[in-house]
């Protein structure tokens, strides 16, 4: 047995970026704020990667029902479920778009936050502020869009929890749990 041999037969080691992307990742007290920024950026491509995978997956099996639809001569009732399986798969993919589209935005965001803010506690601080006007800003596009439409149906309606708030408000929490400092 050759050296080769002993490491092809050994458990893959985890590398940084996969520990710093963990979401259960506590950082201790004295963790430089370099170690924070790039558990968050290590999280955010994370969350790429797998948004990512969730496209790929919802476009293979809307894909593989379209043309089983089209090849079988389908009654009425079958036909209504494989258009209502169609129309969920098509929904999944539109929502895991529009999270991946809010992920890329919040690095593209984190990005120029540590262009124009010293790498320093400050940071992450000034990059959460940020992130909560835009969900302010979005909050309110959306409470003014649907107080348009309950109007006109004569009722208030609440804002919706849309994927781009949640992915947003997930990216908040990821910064909550790397800015937070906890003893070992």
């Amino acid at each position: 047995m050759d050296f080769d041999d002993e490491i092809d037969g050994e458990i893959e080691e985890v590398g940084s970026d996969e520990l710093l992307s963990d979401d259960n990742l506590r950082l201790p007290v004295g963790a430089n704020p370099l170690v924070r920024l790039h558990a968050v950026r290590a999280w955010l491509a994370r969350r790429e990667r797998e948004t990512k995978l969730e496209m790929g997956e919802a476009a293979l099996s809307l894909q593989e029902l379209q043309a089983s639809v089209e090849l079988a001569n389908l009654r009425r009732r079958e036909y209504q479920e494989q258009s209502a399986k169609l129309q969920r798969y098509q929904q999944l993919f539109v929502q895991a778009k529009e999270r991946l589209e809010t992920y890329e935005e919040s690095s593209t965001l984190l990005e120029e936050s540590v262009n124009h803010v010293t790498v320093s506690e400050r940071l992450l601080v000034e990059y959460y502020l940020e992130l909560d006007r835009i969900v302010q800003d979005y909050m309110q596009e959306l409470s003014d869009q649907e107080a348009l439409a309950g109007i006109e149906a004569g009722e208030h309606l609440q804002p919706a929890q849309t994927p781009r708030l949640q992915a947003l408000r997930d990216v908040q929490q990821r910064i909550e749990r790397v800015g937070a400092s906890y003893e070992e």
